[in-house]
């Protein structure tokens, strides 16, 4: 019986926006001019580069930022470090965006909330289940809960930054059921990484897998997910 469910940040109960939506942002911010054609190659390579923090790309991480990316949920400052570095290494061709482009992406202005995102929470409230974030992260999302209005339908935070301690470590995911008042055995896990938020299971969570898409395209994963 589920008496408690984690859950994940970015691609799990919110999505992070384009590519190209973010480098408009930090260009019109800026005070940049620059043509469709610009935005759309320079996004493309951002996006290649694994520079945009919650958004989901395969790539290789350089040699000389290995150990810098390794721990860059760990502080706030290696989080700015790791993810800076990674636009730089585009060579964009606006001096400073890097900066712009980090502060931009914690902006609640450029989260999106899945479609069943707050009708799985309220659903959760409505049961007595309390609700409660597990993410791995360098900077503080409660903004994001607090601008979509659903701060109060959720029980708690383990942010690895804060805790010292990320996923798929247990120790982050004991602290989690510590907060939500339960046993793991009780305790749901959603998320939409395997290896990370599947480490719930190794002190005896449930979980569930959701795709890491976008907002358009999955409308009810987390429905399903909690049995709703």
């Amino acid at each position: 019986m589920v008496n408690a469910v984690l859950f994940d940040f970015s691609g799990t109960l919110f999505h992070c926006e384009s590519a190209e939506s973010w480098l408009r942002a930090a260009l019109e911010q800026a005070g940049i001019v620059a043509s469709d054609a610009e935005i759309a190659a320079w996004a493309e390579r951002l996006h290649a580069s694994g520079g945009q923090p919650g958004a989901y790309s395969e790539f290789a991480v350089p040699a000389h930022l290995t150990d810098l990316w390794a721990r860059r949920d760990l502080s706030a400052e290696d989080h700015r470090a790791a993810y800076t570095a990674l636009v730089e290494a585009t060579e964009l061709p606006w001096p400073g965006l890097a900066d712009i482009l980090y502060d931009r992406h914690y902006a609640p202005e450029a989260w999106d909330a899945y479609p069943d995102t707050i009708e799985a929470l309220e659903s959760l409230r409505s049961r007595g289940i309390p609700a409660a974030v597990v993410s791995n992260i360098g900077w503080d999302l409660r903004t994001v809960f607090k601008h979509f209005g659903v701060d109060d339908l959720i029980a708690g935070y383990v942010l690895s930054y804060e805790v010292g301690v990320n996923k798929p470590d247990p120790a982050i995911f004991e602290l989690a059921c510590e907060l939500v008042g339960h046993a793991p055995a009780d305790v749901l896990m959603v998320g939409d990484n395997a290896a990370a938020d599947g480490g719930a299971a190794a002190i005896g969570c449930s979980f569930q897998l959701v795709e890491h898409a976008p907002v358009i395209a999955r409308p009810s994963a987390l429905l399903n997910a909690v049995g709703l």
